[in-house]
């Protein structure tokens, strides 16, 4: 195998939970040697449900493959260790609130001081600036401030919970990864580090785009579920199949949305979605009650109509697809428990072996 495309660069890891760490475990992926700093003891999410054997699931698939220094970063000798590190990194990924690495004398400006090549990732709720810039905050209060919630969370009476976490991956990890990237390509033309501030409510505001779109163009955002994809239209709905099962319905192009007609024999005065959605969306959702999910599985594949039945994460664990792709080919260890690794989207030509260990492995 080929070195990986990170291969030589030092990461600085004082991140914890969820969004600094996924950041990091995609950068080892790609060959970046990875010291994770924790306080002494460990953080928080090293105890955290579920276990196996002792050990957390959720800190193996996050930490495979890093190294693990404990320090107690109040300390002069953690600080004087610290910078001593910094000297020979590449990059320096945190998430404290803004502030605290300053108060320990170990923020960006301490850091690229001793080495002005370093690149210093800071990964917060709300940035390093602004009026909420030292708010407490979650995945959920990040998509509630940003009108992302609101377009699609169920009714007052029952709510609906996101089943991912968009601002932490996908405001905070994915973010810090793709800005660390460019700055350390920046920094092979100019021979200098930067600081880079990820803020994961900013890229809420990205996953609002077709909302922002009738913002702009109507000046009103479109309410809870009544835009396109959030389930206003009967083309991208979720409608109950005869049993317990769920049927995804995406058909949006009209060649899709004939195809689907057709394989649920829609009665043709309903298949003018736009005359009356209403009576569209009760008709399909009386077709798709007439048969079992599993029953309407060979009937949609073979429309390929882009719908299909909801799936669970057992089955899609055992789906011939993902499995020929080999995404649950890699694995975890924490100490001599072996686990599926965490999916990640790095290309397999620019990862590693099988099984890493996590740091305490």
């Amino acid at each position: 195998m080929t070195d990986r495309p990170l291969e030589g660069i030092t990461v600085l890891d004082f991140s914890t939970l969820l969004p600094g760490p996924l950041a990091t475990l995609m950068l080892a992926e790609a060959g970046a040697r990875v010291i994770k700093i924790e306080r002494p003891g460990g953080e928080d999410m090293r105890f955290f449900a579920p276990r196996l054997s002792g050990k957390g699931v959720l800190y193996a698939m996050l930490n495979r493959g890093k190294e693990r220094i404990e320090l107690d970063l109040k300390t002069p000798a953690a600080r004087n260790r610290v910078l001593e590190l910094a000297r020979s990194a590449d990059v320096v990924v945190e998430q404290f609130r803004p502030g605290v690495m300053a108060r320990l004398g170990l923020d960006a400006a301490a850091l690229r001081s001793a080495n002005p090549r370093l690149v210093h990732c800071s990964i917060t709720g709300f940035g390093q600036s602004g009026p909420r810039a030292g708010e407490a905050g979650h995945d959920l209060t990040y998509m509630a401030l940003t009108g992302l919630l609101a377009l699609s969370c169920g009714s007052a009476d029952a709510p609906v919970l996101p089943p991912v976490q968009v601002a932490d991956i996908a405001g905070g990890s994915f973010p810090a990864v793709i800005n660390i990237l460019l700055a350390l390509l920046q920094r092979q033309r100019t021979g200098q580090g930067t600081s880079l501030d990820i803020a994961m409510c900013d890229a809420m505001f990205t996953f609002a785009l077709f909302a922002q779109a009738q913002l702009v163009a109507r000046g009103k955002a479109p309410g809870n579920g009544a835009d396109l994809l959030t389930g206003g239209s009967p083309r991208y709905r979720l409608y109950a199949a005869g049993d317990s099962g769920m049927i995804a319905v995406g058909a949006l192009e009209d060649k899709f949305w004939r195809a689907l007609c057709e394989a649920i024999d829609l009665p043709e005065a309903l298949r003018d979605d736009r005359a009356d959605p209403a009576a569209t969306i009760a008709g399909v959702g009386a077709r798709f009650r007439t048969r079992c999910a599993d029953d309407w599985a060979p009937l949609l594949a073979a429309a390929d109509c882009c719908a299909c039945p909801v799936a669970t994460l057992e089955q899609a664990f055992t789906d011939p697809h993902f499995v020929e792709r080999g995404l649950f080919d890699r694995v975890a260890l924490a100490g001599e428990v072996e686990m599926p690794a965490l999916s990640l989207p790095i290309s397999p030509a620019f990862r590693g072996g099988r099984s890493v260990a996590s740091p305490d492995g």
